[in-house]
């Protein structure tokens, strides 16, 4: 076993011995510096067009379901070590935030297995669900598009998407041709946990660019990112056996992560195919526990294609296909591995686009996935699973009198869900072997009705009606054991019924320019909600000398709704640009079986923001309000408001054939002392928000 350095705050950084690239790595960035010198002649790829790829498979315009997509100079502003951190403050988005490194996204509310976390629109399959000390295997620095679906999208991805989707899009599988070479270098630096990060990836094809190109082309990238224990205000940390210790750090924070991917792909006038493999590695200090360290790895092999213009019934045929082998081991201060958790398993799908039917259009489709998870050591609170599910899917729409069309859709997912029992029977804990079966319907109806005849130019109202149901997660029926990541005694329930719930969105919306305003409302009510809850004030367990409340996995019924408004005005448009910005958000949620708060909700928040651009530069102003979270269950504590002022300046630049964005940030310059009302009761007072930090970067387009 390698020993362990720390630094000054004690966290567990990396191995002793000098970081060494693999050789997927290496071979990408032999690959990018070889390419240089070629670059300034080469075709840049092209831009993404300006429509919302996830969960819109014919392409259209707009969306019933509201979505939120990150891309560009305004990904590269957001990026930051995790997708919760990235993705945290758009409309509706909050983060789980078991300090800076496990940090999964929460989407009105739902976490866990109700957001589905793809990668290019498969399955990550990791084991982040599971725990909110287990980070996403997906690094911010390689993705090139972040695009988020606010409430059901389970009809396209499956029943865990009950409460959104998070799809990071890179081009590791490229999908147009490409004549000569195109890359990119991203450089990043400094912050609260003083992150040095690169990321660099290179392009390579011999066809023609553009519509109607073919050829073949290569994709190779790679990144490196190491972080120390994150900085923040001066804080009472508690310390074990009572009382607590003035801090300025998240003791056991520090991180460092690498990996990198190589892929390519035939490329013609109606379609694509192609295959890409990728790393990822990350060792990260669990922020709970100030001596244990989890080392993850992730290796994925993908296939995808498209075959478009088929003519006949069927049109366009898109496939994917992929295989994952996730494992992560948690490393005690002793350098001693505590508990192994490993997930391994493939998905894919499949979608036929049919010949419109009068206005009609659609698609149909199949999609599998098989998941084998297993949980080795003492710290083990779930048993051995595996998971099978197999789904049907359609998706039509139906065009109305101009731009306004209705959406239908259907799933129907059969999964099973079978537990191995106890590994050792002279040990019992998990019990004899079972087995659950489960069959899951979900449908919607939306629409999308241009005003512009009534109300002007530019105005358009959504909404969707939808019912989904999903089977519950391994651990939600199997687990019984000590989660020292909730310092809790997790129980499921092995009789646990489907998930079901409806949900209503509706949107008002205006664009004319670079004006645009969205003012939204929506309501979900679930008849049966799987929560975990606190069983009995007086029910604990024990375990070596320490005592656990117990926490059951139940059926309740549930009431989240909420609204969402955004906007922004160009209040200058003459040589600069002043540009306004507002977004409000606000969510409540219920457990109406108990007539309770729901835990872990985001507080109202409001956020105001300015940009002025001139000549290239922008200069960038956000001041984000979160009110005091007073509305949780007897088991949590209130958490209080806060307000954050965050500064930006940037600069674009051109050189020849190359495109720069050069950039510093100043976040949260009055070093306000902050909590995040959407981690765990039992983490959030050990790891507030990063305090008053400075950070620059520069990212080049070849």
């Amino acid at each position: 076993m390698p020993t362990f350095l720390r630094n000054t705050g004690g966290a567990v950084l990396r191995p002793a011995s000098p970081f060494t690239l693999n050789a997927l790595n290496a071979g990408c960035l032999c690959a990018l510096a070889a390419a240089l010198p070629a670059l300034a002649q080469s075709t840049p790829p092209a831009a993404l067009p300006p429509v919302v790829i996830t969960g819109n498979p014919l392409g259209s315009d707009s969306l019933a379901t509201p979505a939120s997509v990150l891309t560009g100079p305004g990904l590269v502003l957001r990026r930051g070590s995790s997708l919760g951190e990235t993705l945290s403050g758009l409309p509706g988005v909050s983060s789980s935030y078991f300090g800076p490194n496990a940090n999964r996204p929460v989407i009105r509310g739902q976490d866990g297995e109700r957001i589905r976390v793809l990668g290019n629109g498969g399955a990550t399959l990791d084991a982040s669900a599971l725990s909110f000390d287990h980070a996403v295997p997906i690094e911010p620095l390689v993705v090139e598009r972040l695009e988020v679906l606010r409430g059901p999208a389970a009809l396209l991805y499956g029943g865990s998407a009950i409460g959104g989707v998070v799809n990071a899009i890179d081009n590791r599988i490229p999908k147009s041709a490409l004549q000569g070479h195109a890359g990119a270098l991203e450089l990043r630096g400094g912050g609260a946990a003083r992150a040095r990060s690169a990321g660099a990836l290179i392009e390579a094809g011999n066809g023609a660019s553009g519509p109607g190109g073919r050829g073949f082309v290569l994709h190779a990238d790679a990144f490196k990112r190491r972080t120390e224990d994150l900085r923040v205000p001066d804080f009472d940390r508690p310390v074990e056996g009572g009382g607590s210790e003035r801090r300025d750090r998240i003791v056991n924070s520090a991180s460092d992560a690498e990996g990198g991917a190589l892929g390519g792909s035939m490329v013609w006038g109606q379609g694509y195919l192609g295959a890409s493999v990728d790393t990822y590695r990350n060792d990260y200090g669990i922020v709970a526990e100030e001596d244990v360290l989890i080392r993850m790895q992730r290796d994925k092999f993908a296939l995808a294609g498209e075959w478009r213009e088929l003519g006949g019934a069927i049109r366009t045929v898109r496939a994917r296909l992929q295989s994952t082998d996730y494992e992560h081991e948690e490393v005690e201060g002793t350098g001693e591995v505590g508990t192994t958790f490993s997930n391994k398993g493939e998905d894919g799908r499949i979608e036929l686009e049919h010949a419109p039917l009068g206005g009609l259009k659609g698609v149909f489709g199949l999609q599998g996935e098989r998941a084998k998870f297993e949980a080795l050591g003492e710290e083990a609170f779930v048993p051995n699973t595996e998971t099978r599910q197999w789904a049907l899917f359609v998706h039509e729409e139906l065009a109305l009198a101009g731009a306004s069309r209705l959406s239908f859709g259907a799933r129907v997912e059969r999964s099973r869900i079978e537990s191995s029992g106890d590994a050792d029977p002279s040990e019992p804990k998990f019990g004899d072997a079972q087995d659950r079966r489960f069959t899951a319907t979900s449908a919607a109806l939306g629409g999308v009705w241009d005003l512009a005849a009534s109300w002007g130019s530019g105005w358009q109202a959504t909404g969707n009606l939808a019912y989904t149901e999903r089977a519950p997660a391994s651990y939600e029926l199997y687990a019984n054991g000590v989660h020292l990541a909730t310092s809790a005694f997790e129980r499921g329930n092995a009789d646990l019924d489907l998930e079901r719930g409806g949900n209503l969105d509706v949107a008002l919306e205006w664009k004319s320019g670079a004006h645009r305003l969205r003012a939204g409302a929506f309501v979900s009510r679930f008849s049966n909600y799987i929560a975990l809850l606190r069983s009995s004030e007086a029910d604990f367990v024990s375990d070596e000398g320490d005592s656990f409340p117990v926490y059951a996995f139940e059926g309740v019924k549930a009431r989240l709704q909420g609204i969402e408004l955004e906007g922004a005005w160009r209040a200058i448009d003459a040589e600069g640009s002043l540009d306004l910005e507002a977004q409000l958000d606000a969510l409540r949620a219920d457990n109406r079986s108990t007539g309770e708060p729901l835990p872990r909700i985001a507080p109202l928040r409001l956020r105001l923001g300015a940009a002025y651009s001139l000549a290239g530069w922008t200069l960038r102003g956000d001041v984000v309000r979160a009110q005091r979270q007073s509305r949780v269950p007897a088991d949590d504590e209130r958490t209080p408001a806060y307000t954050l002022l965050n500064l930006a300046v940037s600069k674009r630049l051109t050189v020849g054939m190359s495109d720069a964005l050069l950039f510093v940030r100043l976040d949260n310059a009055t070093d306000e002392l902050a909590f995040n009302a959407g981690s765990i009761a039992t983490v959030r007072e050990l790891a507030p928000l990063p305090g008053r930090s400075l950070s620059a970067g520069l990212r080049v387009s070849f």
